[in-house]
């Protein structure tokens, strides 16, 4: 084993974005999955077999315990997210969390305090930051060519069981507020400012899953910038989230890492990073700001203040 590289543990990596992880890690010279974790011994080690990686564990503790890993990737059940980015912090491994954070905000805070005790690196996979799509209109903001006068965003799923991203069962409940409205609230504030105002309705509650299956969201920035979030889990078309950026000198369209303007016509991104691929470069972020020991884009610093938001719409909301 090369000491020189960053040695990782995946943890959840029999899920859907356990593994596009590991795709990404697989492009990413300093760095070396030495681990792979999962809930049950068959499918974890057929993961490890695939993609190499010398040790498949099942459980969390079997990971923090372990001398060859120096950073976990958490792609676990959201309701996991806060306590096992903690436990990380506390056995002294740097972290990089799945979004969402935390399912509330009094979790997201306790996180961002143990990471602010600790000196270990403490990232969220706020993704959208990492997109080439959303970096070369944030690079367009940042230069001054480009100000965001409205966001219109639809993220539409067809979602009437529990399944995951690769349409398999999955044991816990996936949540419109606090995982895929997460995405669009820090993306808004990245772009356009401090959200000053939120407002927030749902439907009706979906009798066996506990969650509302549509949801419309209003955010204004003190930029003076707005933004419409509408969120459903009973559209039957294309997956994803599809983002409308209005502006005051033109209007761009991204599709995960693709951008095109308001005619459909496409726009060449590939020169805005050295990947395509959003949570490659999401992961980049996090080698990169280990080894130079800095703090990275999406630290929970940085997005904290997503989390207040949606505490805020919560509360609205109940």
């Amino acid at each position: 084993m090369s000491s020189d590289k960053i040695r990782i543990a995946v943890v959840g990596a029999t899920g859907a974005f356990g593994m596009k992880h590991l795709d990404g890690l697989a492009n990413i010279a300093d760095a070396e999955v030495t681990v792979v974790s999962g809930t049950r011994p068959e499918p974890t080690e057929a993961v490890a077999q695939a993609y190499g990686v010398p040790t498949a564990v099942v459980g969390y503790e079997a990971v923090l315990e372990r001398d060859d890993v120096d950073a976990v990737i958490l792609a676990t059940p959201t309701g996991m997210h806060a306590s096992q980015t903690q436990a990380a912090l506390a056995a002294g491994k740097h972290v990089q969390v799945e979004i969402p954070l935390a399912d509330s905000l009094v979790d997201a805070q306790a996180t961002l305090a143990a990471a602010e005790a600790s000196d270990r690196v403490a990232m969220v996979g706020h993704t959208r930051r990492f997109n080439p799509s959303h970096q070369w209109v944030h690079n367009k903001i940042a230069a001054g060519e480009f100000n965001i006068q409205q966001m219109d965003v639809q993220t539409y799923f067809f979602r009437r069981t529990n399944s995951n991203a690769k349409g398999e069962p999955r044991s816990w409940t996936d949540h419109l507020l606090w995982h895929h409205a997460a995405h669009t609230v820090d993306l808004f504030a990245y772009q356009a400012g401090t959200i000053v105002q939120a407002n927030a309705v749902q439907g009706p509650i979906h009798p066996t899953l506990g969650i509302a299956m549509d949801m419309s969201i209003q955010l204004r920035a003190d930029s003076g910038a707005i933004c419409t979030l509408s969120l459903s889990f009973n559209n039957d078309g294309p997956f994803g989230t599809f983002f409308r950026y209005i502006g005051d000198t033109g209007t761009y369209i991204a599709r995960y890492d693709d951008l095109v303007n308001g005619k459909e016509e496409p726009i060449d991104v590939s020169q805005v990073a050295v990947s395509m691929n959003g949570i490659e470069l999401q992961d980049r972020e996090f080698v990169a700001a280990i080894r130079e020991g800095r703090e990275p884009n999406s630290s929970l610093r940085r997005v904290i203040d997503c989390y207040r938001v949606l505490g805020e719409l919560e509360e609205q909301l109940a």
